[in-house]
C-alpha cells in the first residue's frame, strides 16, 4: 500500500499564488507517475497536472497552462503544484494521485484525502 499525504491548501486572493505538496510513503511500478486532479462543487473530477518521477514527461491541463507549474523532488518522494496568477474557478478540493503512467484519465492507482483550495474574487 502507498499512502499520498497532501500539504493544507488554503485562501488565497484572486491573481495570488499557492504551493501545494504531495509526498509518496515509497516507490513501486505502481507510483511511476504522479499528479493532481481536482474537483469543484457540483462538477467531475478533472485533471490538473502529472510527471513521472524522472521529470521528463509532464502533462498540464489547458485551463491551467502558462499558470500552473508541476516538479517533482526524487529525494523526497514528494510532488508540488506550483499555482500562480489564481483565479476563482481554480477554487476545488486538489486530490494528489499516483500511478504507473502519466496520463489524463483518472486511472490512478492510489488517491490522498484531498485539500480545499479556495481563491476568493
Amino acid at each position: 500500500q502507498v499512502q499520498l499525504v497532501e500539504s493544507v491548501g488554503g485562501l488565497v486572493q484572486a491573481g495570488g499564488s499557492l504551493r501545494l505538496s504531495c509526498a509518496a510513503s515509497r516507490r513501486t511500478f505502481l507510483t511511476a507517475a504522479m499528479g493532481w486532479f481536482r474537483q469543484a462543487p457540483g462538477k467531475e473530477r478533472e485533471f490538473v497536472a502529472a510527471i513521472n518521477w524522472s521529470g521528463s514527461s509532464t502533462s498540464l491541463a489547458d485551463s491551467v497552462k502558462g499558470r500552473f507549474t508541476i516538479s517533482i523532488d526524487n529525494t523526497k518522494n514528494t510532488i508540488y503544484l506550483q499555482m500562480n496568477s489564481l483565479k476563482p474557478e481554480d477554487t476545488a478540493v486538489y486530490y494528489c494521485a499516483a500511478g504507473s503512467r502519466v496520463t489524463m484519465t483518472a486511472q490512478y492507482n492510489y488517491w490522498g484525502q484531498g485539500t480545499q483550495v479556495t481563491v476568493s474574487a
